[in-house]
């Protein structure tokens, strides 16, 4: 059967076909310069103005439905100037502040100079609902009568259509429902859901109809007004009036993200402008946060991917685990309640293994698309199984791995059952869906996987990296059940992880390229690439020593190396293109798990010209945000990096990433059994001094700690402790 299997995924995955699902890119994200907002399963995309001008992604979503499509303000019917649009540092709140143009009547007479009007628009995301405030004042020195519109509309768009997905058919949208103060726009969609949008303002508008509400403001020198409106998509009447609502929820929404923000370590420096970096990668990474049954997770990223994503949530999970362990325990908890129980080849799903997507949209309902609950992903099962055995070590807390224990032998199993198709201990994918992902590692575009002259290889396909991460799974099998009081188990795991390495060594290490192949293809035939999948067998330590040095070489060459971080794809290959998704460009999360192999075996420094490259590239991004990857041209000196036109920001392991950039690079390992905390080689890379952690929790202690450069040296320093902890350098 598993012959059959195999034959019949080489003819599904043939050929040179465009991936279906990819993004379609209309607009580049340094054009649109967007805006965003999100609380729980909501987020929302806004332009400099606050407006939501169609077309576009902009727009307010909850559970990948387009809830608003249009929300513009108009003064006297034009739209005011831009002066300043900001986020809050903590991400909490969106200011735009505005201003009136010159507005002259028909004949070209001045009836309002510019810059006497003011507006301020704050906009937060709370529950189901987006909240503004439209503060409008006046600042001339006489009194004046002014218009203030706000046009709104909803297309009810999957988040599918919204990134190009063609559709045959859609559901019906209904006429506005106008009361006196609300507005209801609705759809229902073929799944036979009923989806609303509504709309409440307060006061009451002067004018309201179905798409426009108007009012108009008699304000005196120096006097302001105020309007609220609450744009909800759940069902049913308003708790409050609009105006209370916006408060309430305002300190609920600030009460919430404060408790959340309070696990995380505080980091301070001697650069500002990597304070401001790292401030803004922790609030865009508990923004991203959504509060699950089962605990905190990190959705994927804004705005094609504001969903639960196993392996980005794996991969966030283990770069931040240091900082904040809970975010790993809610990413375990989800993960094991939603592992696959049963094969179906609808949603590439069987038994053990670990969810890639959920999708709560009208086509996923309906099947259009198979994300509904899609499982096609051949490294989040090891990646699970890697992060159950590091936040054992993280934490010690044995009652959660007890509890996942059941989860992680059927990921096992899986591994060996499934994910070995062949029995040659090599884990490979092959999409059972024919609209299922047709690559299912990271890097699945469609053209992803290529032999050296640029051929597509044929699955199934053997992932240099997915092997290991299944060598990491085995570890961490051993180490967990040995913790568990299994010890007969782990004997057999360690067993398995040490075959693996072997057999990785021989058949994937290329000597002519100094480093490991991209992949196995269906038939054994090596993809003969140089790319940064090498980089994460240092990462997971499948690697054996002797071959670190070639590795890191040729990752950090020239043709690897872009400057601002190591390539996908080295420009020596045949598919390079720097302004790809995967075949050139320069991913932060890619980079920070290979810093972490570099740390691992030593290198140290090369971590910090990675950690470097990186920062340097955020400071030239607006909020100092890295975004999902960036092009990979070369660094040139007076230049910043090339930016790719439609990738998310803010997106979770790549804000991530500098977090656990700083791990690596300090050696930093946290024992809670002692507890202790442990500085290996740490090194501080160039932009920095000096480093102080606060809040460093392990094992119930609490300690503060500071790093600084001296000479050649970084000397570590107890500022502070509470509890019995240890702190250990070594040189």
């Amino acid at each position: 059967m598993e012959r059959v299997m195999q034959d019949s995924a080489k003819r599904l995955d043939a050929g040179d076909a465009p991936e279906p699902y990819a993004i379609a890119a209309s607009d580049s994200v340094k054009d649109v310069r967007p805006l965003v907002l999100k609380h729980g399963d909501g987020f929302a995309v806004f332009d400099g103005r606050g407006d939501i001008r169609p077309p576009g992604a902009e727009g307010v979503y909850y559970r990948d439905t387009r809830h608003l499509c249009c929300l513009v303000l108009l003064i006297e019917r034009r739209p005011p100037l831009l002066l300043s649009s900001s986020l809050r540092d903590d991400n909490a709140t969106l200011t735009c502040d505005l201003t009136n143009p010159d507005l002259t009547d028909d004949h070209g007479q001045m009836l309002l100079a510019h810059d006497l009007i003011h507006i301020r628009r704050s906009r937060f995301l709370w529950r189901t609902a987006c909240f503004e405030r439209i503060n409008v004042r006046n600042f001339d020195d006489r009194r004046r009568r002014i218009e203030i519109a706000v046009e709104f509309a909803a297309d009810f768009a999957d988040l599918f259509e919204v990134r190009g997905f063609q559709r045959e058919k859609r559901g019906v949208g209904h006429h506005p429902r106008v009361e006196e103060a609300s507005v209801v726009l609705s759809y229902t969609g073929l799944d036979a859901r009923l989806r609303t949008t509504t709309l409440m303002f307060d006061p009451k508008p002067t004018a309201l109809d179905g798409d426009r509400a108007c009012y108009m403001l008699d304000l005196d020198a120096g006097e302001s007004r105020s309007i609220f409106i609450e744009i909800d998509s759940r069902q049913g009447p308003p708790a409050d009036r609009a105006y209370r609502a916006y408060f309430l929820s305002l300190r609920d929404a600030r009460r919430e993200l404060r408790a959340s923000m309070a696990r995380a370590v505080t980091i301070q420096t001697s650069n500002d402008i990597f304070n401001e970096a790292a401030s803004r990668a922790i609030a865009d990474l508990y923004m991203l946060v959504t509060r699950l049954p089962e605990g905190p997770y990190p959705y994927a990223g804004i705005p094609w991917f504001s969903a639960v994503f196993g392996r980005d949530a794996l991969i966030t999970a283990m770069e931040t685990l240091w900082l904040d362990p809970a975010i790993a325990r809610g990413v375990l908890m989800h993960l094991a309640a939603t592992q696959a129980t049963a094969v179906d080849d609808a949603s590439d799903a069987e038994p053990g293994k670990i969810l890639h997507e959920a999708r709560h949209g009208e086509m996923a309902e309906l099947g259009e698309v198979p994300f509904g609950r899609y499982y096609g992903s051949v490294d989040s099962t090891p990646l699970f199984v890697m992060l159950a055995g590091a936040y054992l070590e993280r934490t010690g807390d044995m009652d959660a791995l007890r509890a996942l224990w059941p989860n992680i032998e059927a990921a096992l199993g899986w591994i060996e059952r499934y994910g070995d198709r062949d029995g040659d201990g090599f884990v490979e994918y092959a999409r059972r869906n024919r609209d299922g992902l047709v690559n299912q590692g990271w890097k699945d575009s469609h053209d992803a996987v290529f032999h050296e002259d640029g051929s597509m290889a044929q699955a199934p396909i053997a992932l240099a990296e997915v092997q290991a991460y299944v060598y990491a799974a085995w570890r961490a099998a051993g180490d967990i059940a040995r913790r568990l009081g299994r010890e007969g188990q782990a004997p057999a795991f360690d067993r398995k992880a040490e075959a693996l390495r072997v057999q990785f060594d021989r058949l994937f290490f290329d000597e002519a390229l100094g480093t490991y192949v991209l992949a196995l293809d269906g038939d054994k035939k090596p993809c003969r690439v140089r790319a940064s999948n090498a980089g994460h067998a240092l990462f997971t330590g499948i690697a054996f020593p002797e071959r670190a040095a070639s590795v890191v070489a040729a990752l950090m060459g020239s043709s690897g190396f872009s400057g601002w971080g190591v390539r996908t794809v080295a420009s020596t290959e045949a598919r390079y293109n720097p302004m790809s998704y995967h075949n050139g460009s320069v991913w932060p999360h890619d980079n920070a798990l290979i810093a972490s192999g570099f740390a691992r075996y030593g290198y140290r420094a090369e971590a910090g010209r990675v950690f470097e490259g990186l920062f340097s590239a955020s400071t030239y991004v607006d909020l100092r945000r890295l975004p999902e990857l960036l092009c990979g041209f070369p660094r040139k000196k007076g230049r910043g990096p090339t930016f790719y036109p439609v990738a998310c920001i803010p997106q979770a392991w790549a804000a991530a990433a500098p977090l656990s950039l700083i791990q690596s690079c300090l050696g930093m390992t946290l024992d809670p059994s002692a507890p202790r905390i442990t500085f290996t080689e740490p090194v501080l890379p160039p932009f920095l001094d000096w480093i102080v952690l606060k809040g460093l929790r392990v094992g119930g202690a609490v300690a503060e700690i500071g790093l600084w450069r001296s000479d050649r040296r970084v000397v570590v320093d107890v500022l502070d402790r509470q509890g019995a902890v240890s702190v250990v350098t070594t040189t």
